[in-house]
């Protein structure tokens, strides 16, 4: 496969194609013809969505995943990629993850309705590609963050809202940034383009059933995470934590040795992304009132 053949990128905002629809899917895919099929879109959010709206969670990414992988059979898709999370992974399971690790044990509550769609995913690309032959292989990211983030406090994930809480009290001229739990959970955190560099990678180099992870290679506590978010947008008030909110897993560190055995790593240092994000989240919200 030619690195060229990548050259002219197809791609749908979810006002133009509404992966819920399997006949739009299949419309979409008879239309346009792609060769190489990278499936990322899924219905995200941070503990509490995933906690509260967990037939949403459950439904909607079943049937993403299910419209956008099977029309890519019907088709005749040459090679897809589908991208699951970390949180597939058993709430207690030995660190750092390995692949392995996959339905060892229960799920973190909060989030089991995603991680099971998830899971479901991986298992649909092994299905088509044993009964059919498909090349259609999974990897598994660990928490993205980057450019066109979501900062919805009510739906977004750990550290773009931390961004615009942290923001939002510095205009403010707030004492105090109250944060969710202990602040004892440690987590990964990966760029999007670091991300968006080993999907290119994978979609070259690997072939096979089993799926694999795509982490930083290392992890930073929740606590010392909105430390450093808020030195960088250079709040003065205090944090404060409540610990009447949950955790979540206590540990989610992915060992992505067998894709550094590829010949990725991560190019983009967390200080330097969160500077990155921060300048993204100054461009797109002007005022701290804003909507996110």
């Amino acid at each position: 496969m030619e690195r060229q053949r990548f050259a002219r990128l197809i791609g749908r905002t979810h006002s133009e194609l509404d992966l819920l629809d399997t006949r739009a899917v299949g419309r979409f895919y008879s239309k346009e013809k792609p060769e190489y099929v990278f499936a990322a879109a899924a219905k995200v959010g941070g503990i509490k969505a995933n906690d509260s709206q967990p037939a949403e969670y459950l439904y909607q990414n079943l049937q993403i995943q299910n419209n956008v992988i099977h029309c890519a059979y019907r088709a005749g898709v040459t090679k897809l990629l589908f991208l699951g999370s970390s949180c597939i992974y058993p709430k207690l399971a030995p660190q750092p993850l390995k692949e392995e690790h996959l339905l060892t044990g229960p799920l973190e509550p909060t989030n089991q309705w995603y991680a099971i769609a998830k899971i479901a995913g991986i298992k649909l690309c092994q299905a088509y590609r044993r009964q059919y032959g498909c090349d259609f292989i999974s990897a598994m990211p660990t928490n993205l963050y980057g450019p066109n983030d979501n900062y919805n406090l009510e739906t977004s994930h750990v550290l773009p809202a931390l961004i615009r809480r942290f923001h939002e009290a510095k205009v403010a001229q707030a004492p105090a940034v109250a944060c969710w739990g202990s602040g004892s959970p440690l987590r990964e955190f990966l760029y999007a383009d670091d991300l968006a560099r080993a999907c290119v990678l994978l979609m070259h180099n690997h072939h096979e059933e089993q799926f694999i992870n795509v982490g930083y290679g290392s992890d930073i506590s929740i606590k010392e995470l909105a430390e450093l978010v808020r030195r960088i947008v250079g709040f003065a008030g205090e944090i404060v934590w409540d610990k009447s909110r949950p955790d979540g897993t206590p540990r989610k560190l992915m060992d992505s040795s067998r894709l550094f055995a590829m010949g990725w790593r991560p190019q983009i240092d967390l200080e330097t992304g969160i500077r990155l994000a921060y300048e993204d989240f100054l461009k797109r919200f002007s005022s701290p009132k804003t909507s996110a």
